[in-house]
C-alpha cells in the first residue's frame, strides 16, 4: 500500500467529512439554538440533490443548479417552519422526533411521485470532469476538490456568522433567554426562522454537491443523516467548532476503515465474506469513536456552553 493510495483516501475522507459537516452545521444550529429535533433534516438533503441534478440535466449549467437547489430547499423549509416546526419548539424532544419522523416518510413518497423509485443521474460538470495532477503521477478529481473548497469555505463563514457578526449575537441572545430577549424588542421567531433556513441552505448545498459522488435516489436522506447525528454528539451539540473537528474525524476514520479493512479482514475471512462485512465494520468505526469520545466528555469534544 502506497503512501499516495493512502494520501488519496485522506482527501476523500476529508471531502467525505465536509459534506457531513454541512448537514452537521445545520442539525447543530437548529438543536443547539433553538433546542429542536428536526429528523427530517436530510429530506431537504435529499431535495436539494434532486433538484441540483434535474436542473444540471435541463440547463447543463452547474452553478444555476445549486442556486436552484439552495432556493428551493430554502422555500420549501420555510413553508415547513411555518406549517409544523413553530408548533414544536415548546413540545418535547420525544414529539419533536415523532412529528418530524412523520416529514420523511411525506417526503419521501411525494419525491417518488415526482421523480419515480429509480435512482436520477447527477452528472459531474464538464469542466470538473477531469483530473488535477497534485504530482506529476498522482492525479485527483477536479470535482473532488471543488467539494474540498466548498465545505471549507462555508465553514470560515459559518465560523464568522455565528461568533462574529451581530446575527449571531442575536441568535445567541434568543437562544439562551428568548423570553427576556423578547422583552427587550428582539424578533425571536423571527431569527428562529432565519437560523431553520440557513440550516436547509446547508442541507440543499451539501446535497447539490454529493449528488454527482453518490446516487441521487429516495432514502438518502436518512442514509447520512445518522452519520451527522453521531457527528454532532461527538462534537458538541450547538458547536460550529466541534461540528467540523468531529465531521473531518468521522470522515477521515472511514475512509480510513474503507483502506486498511480488506488488508485486515482477509487475515480471518474469505475475499468473499470480507466484501460482505466491510460496509458494517466501517460504519461501526463511527460508533466507536464517539463511544470513545462520550467516554472521557460527555458532552463532546467542544460543548457550546460550560
Amino acid at each position: 500500500m502506497s503512501a499516495q493510495f493512502i494520501a488519496e483516501q485522506l482527501l476523500h475522507g476529508l471531502g467525505y467529512g465536509l459534506m457531513l459537516f454541512l448537514m452537521a452545521a445545520g442539525l447543530t444550529l437548529v438543536f443547539g439554538i433553538m433546542d429542536t429535533l428536526n429528523l427530517s433534516h436530510g429530506s431537504l438533503f435529499m431535495l436539494g440533490a434532486y433538484l441540483s441534478a434535474t436542473v444540471h440535466q435541463y440547463t447543463d449549467s452547474f452553478v444555476t443548479s445549486i442556486v436552484v437547489a439552495i432556493v428551493g430547499t430554502i422555500a420549501v423549509a420555510a413553508l415547513l417552519e411555518a406549517a409544523l416546526i413553530r408548533r414544536l419548539y415548546s413540545a418535547s424532544h420525544l414529539v419533536q422526533v415523532v412529528a418530524t419522523m412523520g416529514v420523511i416518510y411525506v417526503a419521501d413518497d411525494l419525491v417518488m411521485m415526482i421523480w419515480g423509485e429509480a435512482p436520477v443521474m447527477a452528472s459531474t460538470p464538464a469542466e470538473l470532469g477531469g483530473p488535477i495532477y497534485l504530482m506529476a503521477d498522482w492525479p485527483y478529481p477536479a470535482y473532488r476538490f471543488l467539494v474540498l473548497g466548498a465545505g471549507l469555505s462555508v465553514a470560515a463563514l459559518l465560523y464568522f456568522l455565528v461568533n462574529h457578526s451581530r446575527l449571531g449575537m442575536l441568535v445567541r441572545a434568543g437562544a439562551s433567554d428568548r423570553q427576556m430577549a423578547e422583552l427587550m424588542g428582539l424578533r425571536v421567531k423571527r431569527i428562529f426562522m432565519l437560523v431553520f433556513a440557513m440550516g436547509a441552505a446547508l442541507a440543499g448545498l451539501a446535497g447539490s454537491l454529493m449528488g454527482p459522488i453518490t446516487a441521487v435516489q429516495v432514502g438518502m436522506g436518512e442514509s447520512i443523516m445518522i452519520p451527522a447525528l453521531a457527528v454532532i454528539v461527538i462534537g458538541g451539540i450547538g458547536s460550529i467548532r466541534g461540528a467540523l473537528i468531529a465531521a473531518v474525524l468521522v470522515g477521515v476514520v472511514e475512509a480510513l476503515g474503507k483502506a486498511f479493512g480488506p488488508y485486515l479482514l482477509t487475515t480471518w475471512f474469505s475475499a468473499a465474506t470480507t466484501a460482505d462485512v466491510l460496509p458494517a465494520v466501517t460504519s461501526m468505526l463511527m460508533f466507536v469513536l464517539m463511544i470513545a469520545v462520550l467516554m472521557f466528555k460527555p458532552r463532546g469534544l467542544f460543548p457550546a456552553h460550560g
